[in-house]
């Protein structure tokens, strides 16, 4: 027998409490009992969010509220500006290609946080542009970006929206949506909220509102001024995921029963743990600066591919983390801290890198990471 772990950035685990309320016979999505619990889950979002703005629900991944943040604020041929500095970082650019937007790309190599001063620059450079688009948590490259002195940067200007993928950034980090004046930002089910795939989730500014009315991108499935509409109703514009929203329900109840701060401080001493735990054993961080609280990146060690390690801890060890993505394929691993994870979710990632290395024939001593993960998890806070 090999008994499965999930430690990826994506999919998560599920708490057993959410699957159950899950596994209940389905209601209609509109029928009148499913009305109380859709004002629950917006209010609960809106908590969660830190935010008085609309939080909309959508049945997708978390790429939709990507497309939907883009083509419901701009307009074929407005200025906006986007960070590169990963795998989603690009996925950014190629949305707003899509739909017609005149780009400008701040490339940040993979590793490193964006200096908020490159977007001051090019903001004072073309004051005209619309929008800033950037990562929370570069889920590939496991970087967080400086989410609060962006938003103070952009909110300088009165005709430009500040759009922030949240997706593996949201529950990790503390991600203050009103104070820090994000405009849009957008979060899914997979990651942090301990779901399975399926939702999206984008909250919305009143600056950004003013936008979504002007804005002639087309749109249909995505159209959200529509779905504004009928979501104040506690009705979802089109069918409804009825079961993800019933678990998403019971998700933020468990959430709450922890306290935000509880929540980001368990997300931040996981990811140290972690950290800690494989510089011990003489591997490298690939994030070079401002390390994510979501997921950990690290380097292979020289002569021997990431994906190699990657694909060892799934088959020898039953451990699902994750590989490189676009140009880090082979070069790293990562394995996530995200959701529904605890002490010992950590100890069995690195429990499992010592062996999976050790298998590979890298040089360690086994049960050296584990010390260092157990003092720091061990500690007070």
């Amino acid at each position: 027998m090999l008994k499965r772990y999930l430690l990826a950035p994506g999919p998560t685990p599920v708490p057993p409490e959410v699957l159950l309320k899950m596994a209940m016979p389905i209601i209609h999505h509109r029928a009148p009992d499913f009305i109380p619990v859709f004002e629950e889950v917006r209010e609960g979002l809106k908590w969660l969010y830190q935010t008085e703005n609309d939080v909309l629900i959508l049945c997708s991944t978390g790429t939709g509220g990507m497309v939907g943040a883009v083509n419901n604020f701009f307009s074929p041929g407005e200025k906006v500006l986007t960070v590169n500095g990963g795998k989603f970082g690009e996925r950014w650019t190629e949305i707003c290609k899509t739909y017609g937007l005149d780009v400008r790309e701040i490339e940040v190599e993979w590793g490193y946080a964006v200096k908020p001063e490159q977007v001051e620059d090019a903001l004072k450079k073309e004051p005209d542009i619309k929008g800033v688009f950037v990562q929370a948590s570069e889920t590939s490259t496991g970087v967080y970006h400086d989410v609060k002195t962006l938003g103070e940067i952009v909110g300088r200007y009165e005709d430009t929206l500040f759009i922030v993928d949240a997706i593996s950034g949201l529950v990790a980090h503390d991600l203050k949506t009103d104070e820090w004046g994000i405009d849009v930002m957008v979060g899914g089910s997979q990651k942090g909220v301990m779901l399975p795939p399926g939702l999206a989730f984008v909250s919305v500014s009143e600056k950004a509102w003013k936008k979504a009315e002007k804005s002639n991108c087309p749109k249909f499935y995505f159209d959200f001024l529509k779905e504004r509409k009928k979501q104040k109703d506690n009705q979802t514009n089109f069918t409804s995921a009825v079961s993800l929203i019933i678990g998403l329900n019971e998700a933020i109840k468990l959430l709450k029963k922890e306290g935000l701060k509880n929540v980001f401080a368990r997300h931040e001493k996981l990811a140290h743990a972690t950290r800690e735990s494989m510089k011990a054993i003489g591997l490298e961080l690939f994030a070079k600066e401002s390390p994510s609280n979501s997921v950990t990146a690290i380097v292979a060690p020289e002569g021997i591919d990431g994906q190699k390690i990657y694909k060892t801890l799934r088959e020898k060890y039953g451990v699902t983390a994750a590989g490189g993505q676009g140009k880090a394929k082979g070069k790293i691993f990562r394995i996530a801290h995200l959701g529904y994870a605890d002490v010992f979710d950590v100890i069995v990632a690195v429990t499992a890198v010592e062996m999976a290395l050790k298998n590979l024939g890298y040089p360690l001593q086994l049960g050296k990471a584990v010390a260092v993960a157990e003092e720091i998890l061990m500690g007070e806070g």
